[in-house]
């Protein structure tokens, strides 16, 4: 087929079928993210932590997931894992959710350890020579210093997820890269869908950047919202006058 014989009618005609696969998508990506931060933060804590039966199986949790492809793992809890727990498959969907949630977790793991050991200790031992708990201490001053410094792998590591997660599409989950397979089946077209899903995922990708970057600045040392700043500038406008 000629690229230049572009058909827009084909895409229009299966509009349903890809902002379908636009909501399974950001479904998979949102939820696996978020399941992936919370078990990942948990990881993480029990990477450094000092008692060896707590902190090993993490350590073996971590380089097994990030050690194997996505795409293996996925299959691995469609076929046998779920199927072995419960006795019977969930259903794609949910296999693609847990693949991605323990998948994500891994990294996040990683990422958030990272950010936790790049505070000076002695801040950890200044929090507890004043009596805090060191779950409190890690709570209330270690993690919120931390997370300003994991705030752009981990926007990295949304934007990764959601890319991967069109492996899914192995299992037939419905997401946006199985409504382009389907319809270059049903259409015999293949420029058309398959331009369409990159072009998707192009403007999820901006998307999801736009946003990270915001984040980035808001959490930065240097933001001062927008309010203060019309403040700061009033005042020193009015400095200069005065003199």
């Amino acid at each position: 087929m000629d690229f230049l014989d572009i058909r827009l009618d084909v895409i229009w005609s299966y509009r349903e079928l890809f902002v379908r696969g636009i909501g399974v998508t950001l479904a998979l990506t949102l939820i696996g993210y978020i399941g992936g931060f919370l078990i990942g933060l948990l990881v993480a804590l029990a990477k450094i932590s000092k008692k060896k039966w707590i902190r090993i199986p993490a350590k073996y949790y971590v380089d097994f997931f990030r050690g194997t492809p996505l795409l293996v793992q996925i299959l691995i809890i469609h076929v046998a894992v779920i199927p072995t727990i419960f006795g019977h498959s969930l259903g794609p969907f949910v296999s693609g959710i847990v693949a991605l949630i323990l998948n994500s977790a891994a990294y996040n793991a990683e990422i958030i350890r990272a950010g936790i050991q790049s505070i000076e200790k002695g801040q950890m031992e200044a929090a507890r020579s004043l009596g805090m708990p060191s779950g409190v201490a890690m709570r209330t001053i270690i993690l919120p210093q931390a997370f300003r410094r994991m705030v752009p792998p981990l926007g990295n590591e949304l934007i990764a997820l959601l890319k991967d997660s069109s492996l899914v599409m192995v299992i037939a989950v419905n997401d946006l890269l199985y409504a382009g397979k389907v319809v270059a089946g049903a259409s015999f077209r293949t420029w058309e869908p398959y331009l369409t899903i990159a072009f998707l995922y192009l403007i999820l990708t901006f998307i999801f950047s736009k946003i990270i970057t915001y984040v980035e600045k808001r959490f930065s040392n240097s933001y001062v919202p927008s309010s203060r700043r019309r403040i700061f500038s009033f005042g020193r406008s009015k400095g200069v006058d005065s003199e």
